[in-house]
């Protein structure tokens, strides 16, 4: 579809403030104008690190800018045409999707109409639902879409998550599930199986039990992780994850949920969502730790990403890119990792012959660089990471290095599989336990030696 002639904007919203707008200008692309009194306000905030404030308030236009909106949708351009095709979009471009579908994205923010403001902010307007209506849900969530687009009456639930894989989102109180309406927020994400994927056909059936899985696992080993459950609401399996950008307030005697603004570190970065891997042209552990530097937590967080790095190489999860770490993001500029989120192990999948990774190939995300980058999980040794600990700078807090570190996690590894096993649910496959839980142990004997 050739560009509009024609400037289009999308107004942006946090909890009810006016953050600003976002403009497609037939000449000049994507840009970004902050409200003035957003940048004036005492819990303003830039959008992200790369769009930050101007000392004159000058817009930005450009790739950053684009960059940023991208990250905020699904990675899967199958799943992007299945939303345009769903909510009649017109195209698969970030522009005309968010302006469908973001009204509930990651972080605080809310996408609307440039002549629309959010409505009933703070009040909590959402439809109860039963089991079978969040069954049938999750299976239009998959299905293609009905002739026409959805119908009218469903534009009150419209989101956008970012990601590779099918999922939608609802709101919990107390012991029932809520579709919400207007500007009420969503307050947990439900992940659907990811079945085969990719060209090899791998079989991720099991996706939702293997995250779970290595939610524990890094629960277990004391780093924070968003929490998670796997659900069935009749024949529909899913990991219903509580939002971490999400916070329940007492707001004059009633609850209330706000957003918290953050973002992930290709848009931190101004990094376009296909090149989230490292190899690619996303950033890498050095960029990061560099990011890190300004963090408010700066030595936590750096001692948390080189933890999760060794424990992603140690469960053999190879999908550490950058999309999947993120900054929560305070009033005037300050920053913090989040939670961890979206760990899966590929212990399960390795193998030689269809459908099957070869152990010999398998690559984590990022390279674990001493004198020489290191991507492939089997060549990578503790000296490695012992160096790149170093090279870092990363002791705990009673002043322990990277070797004192890397051998705290060897020696909890055996509790680690006690706790995990000890807490698997009735019915859950065994087999993919075992692959896991015994895959780690290996990988914490290797460390050890």
């Amino acid at each position: 579809m050739g560009r509009r002639s024609h400037t289009r904007a999308l107004g942006l919203w946090m909890n009810g403030t006016h953050v600003g707008h976002w403009e497609l200008h037939p000449h000049q692309g994507d840009v970004l104008k902050y409200a003035a009194s957003w940048v004036a306000a005492p819990e303003g905030r830039p959008l992200s690190l790369s769009l930050p404030f101007t000392p004159d308030n000058a817009p930005y236009r450009g790739p950053a800018v684009r960059a940023y909106f991208e990250n905020l949708l699904p990675d899967s351009r199958d799943i992007r045409e299945r939303i345009a095709r769903r909510f009649q979009a017109g195209t698969t471009e970030a522009f005309d999707l968010l302006e469908q579908i973001g009204r509930d994205c990651i972080g605080a923010l809310q996408v609307l109409p440039a002549d629309m403001a959010p409505t009933g902010v703070g009040d909590l307007d959402a439809e109860p639902l039963t089991d079978a209506q969040i069954a049938q849900t999750l299976r239009e969530t998959v299905a293609p879409p009905p002739l026409g687009g959805m119908p009218e009456d469903d534009g009150h639930f419209r989101i956008s998550i970012a990601g590779a894989q099918e999922k939608t989102a609802f709101l919990r109180i107390g012991e029932r599930w809520y579709r919400p309406r207007g500007a009420t927020p969503t307050s947990h994400i439900f992940k659907l199986p990811m079945g085969l994927v990719g060209n090899m056909k791998l079989d991720l059936s099991e996706s939702v039990e293997n995250e779970w899985l290595c939610a524990q696992a890094l629960r277990a080993y004391g780093l924070p992780i968003a929490h998670c459950r796997p659900l069935v609401f009749e024949d529909q399996k899913v990991l219903a994850v509580e939002r971490f950008d999400r916070l329940w307030q007492d707001h004059g005697g009633r609850p209330r949920l706000i957003r918290l603004p953050q973002e992930d570190l290709c848009q931190a970065t101004a990094t376009p969502p296909h090149l989230k891997y490292e190899a690619d042209g996303g950033p890498g552990i050095d960029r990061i730790m560099g990011l890190l530097d300004g963090s408010a937590r700066r030595d936590a967080d750096r001692l948390m990403l080189f933890r999760s790095q060794v424990l992603f190489w140690m469960l053999c999860a190879p999908d550490g890119h950058a999309k999947n770490f993120s900054l929560a993001l305070r009033p005037g500029g300050a920053y913090t990792l989040t939670p961890l989120y979206d760990v899966m192990s590929a212990y399960p999948l390795l193998g030689e012959g269809p459908g099957r990774l070869s152990a010999h190939k398998i690559r984590l995300a990022m390279a674990v660089r001493s004198k020489n980058a290191h991507w492939k999980m089997q060549d990578i040794q503790r000296r490695h990471w012992l160096a790149l600990g170093q090279r870092h700078g990363i002791v705990t807090p009673d002043g322990a290095e990277a070797g004192t570190i890397v051998d705290s996690l060897v020696a909890r590894t055996p509790e680690v599989v006690r706790t995990v096993r000890a807490a698997l649910p009735e019915g859950f496959p065994q087999p993919l336990a075992d692959r896991i839980l015994q895959g780690l142990q290996n990988a914490a004997d290797r460390l050890a030696a």
